[in-house]
């Protein structure tokens, strides 16, 4: 197992899992410059082509992430700023990431902590996870989640969050759809590290087809992006359609074997 550590963002990896801990002590809030490493750390992690699987946390029990940091903020760091590759946090706005993405969360998610889950592909939580969008208490917006929390759950429900800014907590999200699974506090590591290590054994170029489909169709006509999966205009599905795993999967199946997937 390897470990780097990079200011605020430690990483370690086991075979094709990368896990990327946010450390930034009291809160782990989220700077102009921690922002710009967790996008280096990311864009890494998908130009990799021997990692397969990210997992997102954070160190601590009581915070995951408040999102915005404040005092950077009282420091001179703008809203408007750099944040980098990715945009805020390095994930959302960081373009042709074509692998799983599973966050861990424990304790307080908010804010752009809460926009940083919800840039991942699964969350799993634990039962002392708390949630909230709580902008509008300062009059701002939260600009990433009032985009996707309307396509994620029912409208109702996320205007209710949205407009305002209560907490809700882990069974909730569940309810919801937010979540894949709440765990109790000592498990949330280990399930989670399970379920990567699920993806990890899975075929990697399917993986990307599914995540560059299903990121493309967003707001395609079902007809239209059913055409360019079946015409392979989608490079991913292109790729997929042409590569050795593709057959390899043929022959699992009537060979009444597991496949050997090598992404290529």
């Amino acid at each position: 197992m390897q470990m780097r550590t990079e200011g605020p963002i430690k990483t370690r990896r086991e075979g094709a899992i990368l896990e990327v801990t946010l450390d930034s002590p009291k809160a782990n809030a989220i700077s102009l410059k921690t922002s710009r490493v967790m996008g280096l750390v990311f864009r890494d992690f998908r130009d990799d082509d021997s990692l397969r699987v990210c997992i997102v946390r954070a160190a601590g029990e009581k915070f995951f992430c408040p999102g915005w940091d404040l005092k950077a903020a009282a420091e001179g760091d703008a809203v408007d700023g750099d944040y980098g590759v990715g945009g805020f946090g390095g994930l959302q706005e960081l373009p042709n990431l074509n692998k799983p993405v599973i966050a861990a969360v424990q304790g307080i998610c908010c804010g752009g902590g809460l926009e940083l889950a919800l840039s991942a592909d699964l969350i799993l939580c634990s039962t002392t996870a708390t949630f909230a969008l709580p902008e509008i208490r300062s009059g701002t917006v939260a600009d990433a989640a009032s985009i996707k929390l309307p396509k994620r759950i029912p409208y109702h429900v996320a205007m209710d969050l949205l407009l305002t800014g209560r907490w809700f907590d882990a069974e909730e999200a569940f309810r919801w759809g937010l979540i894949k699974e709440v765990c109790a506090p000592e498990d949330l590591l280990a399930k989670t590290w399970d379920l990567a290590r699920l993806l990890e054994s899975g075929p990697p170029l399917v993986y990307a087809a599914i995540k560059e489909v299903v990121r493309e169709a967003e707001n395609m006509r079902f007809q239209d992006a059913l055409n360019r999966i079946t015409k392979r205009q989608m490079p991913t599905v292109d790729r997929l359609y042409s590569s050795e795993d593709q057959l390899e999967g043929a022959r699992a199946f009537a060979e009444k074997r597991d496949p050997v997937w090598k992404g290529r």
